[in-house]
C-alpha cells in the first residue's frame, strides 16, 4: 500500500477543476488518489533504495519494501477499508510503506531472472503468451526446472470449499531462501500468526546467518 492518497497533483489549468454553485472553476493542481499517485511513490522509494545499496537487485528491494511495511495505522490500530471493515493483505498487500526502515530490512526475499523464467515456464503459456512476458521464445530460455513457488516474501493459499459449502482440506508447503543484508552474522526466530481455521507450521524455527550475503532456506 503506497502512499497514494489525496496527493497534490498539476492539472492542466484549462480543464475546469471544481464547481461552486453552478461556477466551473480552473486550478494548477488537484487532489488525486488511487494507482497513479501511489506508483511515483513507489518508484521514488525504490530509487533511493537502489542509491543506498547499488548491489541490490529489483527483487532484493521489493522484498525490503514488503517486508518492512506497516499493517498498523498511526494508531497501532489495523488499517481498514473506506468502509471501515479491517483490511485484509488483498486490500492493502504487505502494509503501508516506510521508507526508512526499507533501508535496513535485515533479511530479503531475493530472486535472479531465472527464477522468474522458471514461473512463467510452468503456466503453461503459448507461445505468444511466454513472449509477452520473456521477451522473447521459450527456446531461448532454459525451462528444464519449472517452478510456480516464486522466492517472493508472501504467498497465497486457496482454501477450497465443497458445493455444500464445506472446507474440504488442504495442505500446502512453499519453501523460501532469505539472504541477510545486514552487517556481519545474525539470528532470527520465527514468530507464527496463525489464520484461523489453519494450521501452520515452519522449519527450521530458527535461521543462523554467519555473516552479510549469507542464505539460509526456510
Amino acid at each position: 500500500m503506497a502512499p497514494g492518497v489525496l496527493i497534490v497533483a498539476a492539472i492542466p489549468p484549462n480543464i475546469f477543476s471544481e464547481s461552486i454553485q453552478n461556477i466551473e472553476l480552473s486550478s494548477d493542481y488537484e487532489l488525486k488518489s488511487g494507482t497513479s499517485m501511489a506508483a511515483p511513490h513507489a518508484a521514488g522509494i525504490a530509487a533511493m533504495l537502489k542509491g543506498a545499496h547499488p548491489e541490490w537487485s529489483p527483487s532484493a528491494i521489493c522484498s525490503a519494501m514488503m517486508t518492512t511495511a506497516n499493517h498498523l495505522n498511526s494508531a497501532q490500530k489495523p488499517n481498514r477499508e473506506d468502509d471501515n471493515m479491517v483490511a485484509t493483505p488483498l486490500d492493502m498487500g504487505a502494509g503501508h510503506v516506510d521508507p526508512n526502515r526499507a533501508l535496513d530490512p535485515g533479511l530479503v526475499y531475493d530472486a535472479t531472472p531465472q527464477d522468474y523464467i522458471n514461473l512463467i515456464c510452468s503456466m503453461n503459456f503459448t507461445e505468444e503468451q511466454f513472449k509477452t512476458f520473456a521477451r522473447s521464445s521459450a527456446n531461448y530460455h532454459n525451462c528444464s526446472n519449472p517452478s510456480a513457488d516464486l522466492n517472493y516474501p508472501s504467498f497465497i493459499a486457496l482454501y477450497p470449499f465443497s458445493l455444500e459449502g464445506n472446507f474440504t482440506g488442504l495442505e500446502q508447503k512453499f519453501k523460501r531462501t532469505l539472504t541477510n543484508v545486514g552487517e556481519g552474522a545474525a539470528i532470527y526466530k520465527v514468530k507464527i500468526e496463525t489464520p484461523k481455521n489453519s494450521t501452520v507450521s515452519v522449519s527450521p524455527q530458527t535461521l543462523v546467518f554467519k555473516g552479510k550475503n549469507d542464505k539460509q532456506i526456510l
